[in-house]
């Protein structure tokens, strides 16, 4: 009758052995033990080209010239903002183009505005970008949600569009294929209806958010193929509509009727041709699409097929791009991102030549947390991959957001998560939907600050100086007398 005792003081006692033995080897332990994990953080990949590129990691021992010199800028269109220390660099200049857009929506009421916001988990869900939209339609008008893909692994949780869709649709990403069967779309995947047994569905439905209360000029966009036979079938009131596909180009199009609540959308034999997802906008003010990747480095973006992209842009016209990276690429035991700032800098290049004339922008890092000393901290490698994200933002001509120091630099995500409401989540990576709020105004009003001041030099730029009209001088000569000549 004894032994069951026994037994629980003999595991009492191993369990204060070992408590007293990890005190006792606590200061042989690393500082830095182990990354708080949940929220968000679950389901994470990591995208292969990364992957390969830390692998490669080598030590860059190339003199540092960026952050020592002033960084001038050149006029566009008799504008020309001042000159810039490395510390406080922004990079408005590289954003003329984008802010004169927004100037001529604003007083002409002219024109339409569209940015693709290319992000990570940050953004997941349409979090942060979801706020940052409706801050530019709240201002200067337009309505929809803009890009959405056909299925997504945070459909579930996106509250700025409801998203359903069938479980047979097949799908290829640039975060871990290198070659796909056809093209990888602007959102970075590729669908196939290729389960001819069945068909596939997608299913949309408006929220009750502003601005995106409807469904507007639903569109679709598929890729080049040789199927002669595919259509899709959808319902206006009781009615079954039925549209044939022509994907004869590397890009197409096809407009689904008018604005609508519901929309649910059969693809019957579609197989082998490539799609991409549906647009939905009202096509005047400010659209946003949102081209979130869970666990995305940036570096995939430069699989992206240069005709391709031109080719949606050829449709969607955007006039900024936005590049907001950074979470999976910390934590790797090297504090040296000068591999990261080369691999960026070209697929910022890469993407100029994917959209040529888009302003870009680059945000980077926010604030993150990691255990040390049985402590929460500022990540050490936070500062330096915002350093690396502003060189390749300043070599690639880019306009920069540094997040980290806007949200309150050394320690504000351990604020963030525990102040009362929380901002942000346990894992002390990712923000709640309050949080995202405000990151997404901190991300919003650096822009405006740039857009104002290039109001300001807009009104004293110089007018061209008017010519002087050109007096001719009387070309005709006055000969002497010579007749009367005494």
């Amino acid at each position: 009758m004894n032994q069951p005792k026994s037994y629980f003081f003999q595991s009492l006692a191993i369990i204060a052995i070992s408590i007293v033995a990890f005190i006792a080897f606590k200061s042989f332990l690393p500082k830095k033990l182990f990354t708080e994990t949940g929220g968000n953080s679950k389901n994470v990949v990591i995208d292969s080209l990364l992957l390969e590129a830390i692998e490669k990691d080598t030590i860059d021992k190339g003199e540092d010239t960026i952050s020592k010199q002033p960084i001038k800028f050149k006029a566009v269109d008799g504008i020309v903002f001042p000159t810039e220390t490395f510390e406080d660099y922004k990079g408005f200049q590289h954003l003329v183009g984008f802010f004169e857009k927004l100037f001529q929506l604003e007083t002409n009421h002219e024109g339409k505005v569209r940015i693709a916001y290319f992000g990570d988990s940050m953004t997941d869900g349409d979090m942060i970008v979801q706020d940052f939209r409706a801050n530019f339609q709240n201002r200067f008008g337009g309505n929809g949600v803009g890009f959405v893909n056909i299925t997504s692994e945070s459909a579930a949780s996106r509250g700025s569009i409801k998203h359903e869709f069938s479980t047979n649709w097949k799908t290829q990403s640039y975060l871990n294929v290198k070659r796909p069967r056809k093209p990888f779309g602007i959102n970075g995947h590729v669908f196939f209806a290729n389960d001819t047994a069945h068909v596939e569905w997608v299913k949309y439905k408006a929220s009750n958010l502003q601005h995106l209360s409807e469904l507007y000029n639903p569109t679709l966009f598929y890729g080049k193929s040789g199927n002669k036979e595919a259509k899709v079938a959808f319902k206006i009131g009781n009615d079954t509509i039925y549209k044939k596909l022509n994907p004869s180009r590397l890009v197409n199009s096809i407009a689904l009727g008018n604005t609508v609540k519901n929309l649910k959308v059969d693809f019957i034999k579609a197989d082998s041709i490539p799609v991409y997802g549906f647009n939905f906008d009202d096509g005047k003010g400010v659209h946003v699409d949102n081209f979130s990747n869970r666990g995305n480095s940036g570096l995939p973006i430069t699989t992206f097929n240069t005709e391709v992209m031109r080719q949606f842009n050829e449709k969607l016209g955007y006039d900024l791009i936005v590049l907001h990276y950074g979470t999976n690429v910390l934590n790797y035991g090297s504090y040296n991102y000068g591999w990261y700032e080369r691999k960026m800098t070209n697929v910022v290049n890469h993407l100029r030549e994917c959209f040529p004339g888009v302003a870009i922008l680059i945000i980077s890092t926010a604030d993150k947390s990691t255990k040390y000393d049985l402590e929460m901290k500022t990540d050490s490698a936070v500062v330096p991959l915002t350093v690396a994200q502003k060189k390749y933002a300043i070599q690639g001509q880019a306009g920069y957001i540094n997040l980290y120091t806007l949200m309150g630099g050394d320690g504000s995500m351990v604020k963030w998560v525990e102040e009362v409401p929380a901002s942000a989540n346990k894992d002390y990576t990712h923000f709640n939907h309050r949080g995202a709020k405000k990151i997404s105004d901190i991300i919003y009003n650096q822009i405006n600050q740039g857009y104002e001041q290039y109001k300001k030099l807009r009104a004293a730029r110089k007018a061209p100086a008017t010519p002087k009209p050109v007096v001719k001088k009387d070309s005709v000569t006055v000969k002497k007398d010579t007749t009367h000549v005494q």
